[in-house]
């Protein structure tokens, strides 16, 4: 049965929020205009930078896979430092970099507005 307190509880810290696809393209291409990166650190990037969000592994593979199949993205194998085995490397496409821009300004907008909503 919920209470008040419960509501109270729930706008005090609210469950994480789950990226749609759309969302996601757009994170994803804002990350890769700073760096190439890989399918769990644009996760993990994602909940340091932005705590109150979180991304499934098949929200972003679904992502990845969209932005690769459309040519937006390429992917490389590499050796990380640290880790076992040779990561699946994302990076935009050379042809790709300004409207990539827009669609992360399409996330930093989103975001900001989100922060900003949260301020009052």
């Amino acid at each position: 049965m919920t209470t008040f307190e419960d509501i109270y509880q729930f706008f005090q810290s609210p469950p994480p929020f789950y990226l749609n696809k759309e969302l996601a393209v757009c994170y994803v291409l804002n990350i890769l205009l700073r760096q190439d990166s890989y399918g769990t650190e644009l996760i993990s990037l994602l909940e340091h930078e932005h705590p109150r969000y979180r991304l499934s592994d098949t929200v972003l593979y679904s992502a990845l896979k969209f932005l690769e199949d459309s040519e937006v993205i390429t992917g490389y194998w590499k050796k990380v430092e640290g880790r076992g085995r040779p990561r699946r490397m994302y990076q935009i496409c050379s042809g790709w970099q300004q409207r990539a821009q827009e669609f992360a300004h399409l996330w930093q907008g989103y975001i900001g507005k989100q922060v900003h909503a949260s301020l009052h």
